[in-house]
């Protein structure tokens, strides 16, 4: 199953955070938001599609989430859990620890924002790069 969430660069993407990734529909950001890598995103939690929503909230649920800017693709891995909402209607959240709330998508995961390539950032700095934000569950 596999659902995509087209997103947008901002001046202020730092990709800084160590446990976390997120995007936003959000069209503002600022410097406190330090995992945040997108804006203007199509679709948070709650806008999933409902297949892939009912198999991430389940404990043996394997995430692969794909960042795509231009022809670079950064992948992560993580984990689905019982414990997910996936209710939250501005964000998706993936960590690396086993925290939970409405926005969280994937937990486990073996990445954050802080690993993703630099020159990848640095694209994801400009309002006009376009993102895509592929997730597939199994």
């Amino acid at each position: 199953m596999q659902d995509e969430i087209t997103f947008f660069g901002h001046p202020n993407v730092q990709s800084f955070h160590a446990r976390t990734v997120e995007i936003t529909k959000e069209e503002h950001l600022t410097l406190e938001g330090d995992c945040i890598i997108g804006v203007r995103a199509t679709k948070a939690c709650a806008d999933l599609d409902p297949a892939v929503r009912s198999r991430l909230m389940k404990n043996d649920s394997r995430v692969k989430i794909e960042i795509i800017v231009g022809n670079d693709v950064y992948p992560i891995t993580g984990n689905g859990d019982e414990r997910l909402t996936l209710k939250n209607t501005h964000d998706i959240v993936i960590r690396k620890t086993n925290f939970v709330c409405p926005r969280t998508l994937s937990v486990r995961c073996d990445r954050a924002s802080s690993d993703i390539p630099r020159k990848m950032v640095e694209e994801l700095r400009n309002p006009v790069t376009k993102g895509l934000f592929r997730i597939t569950v199994e």
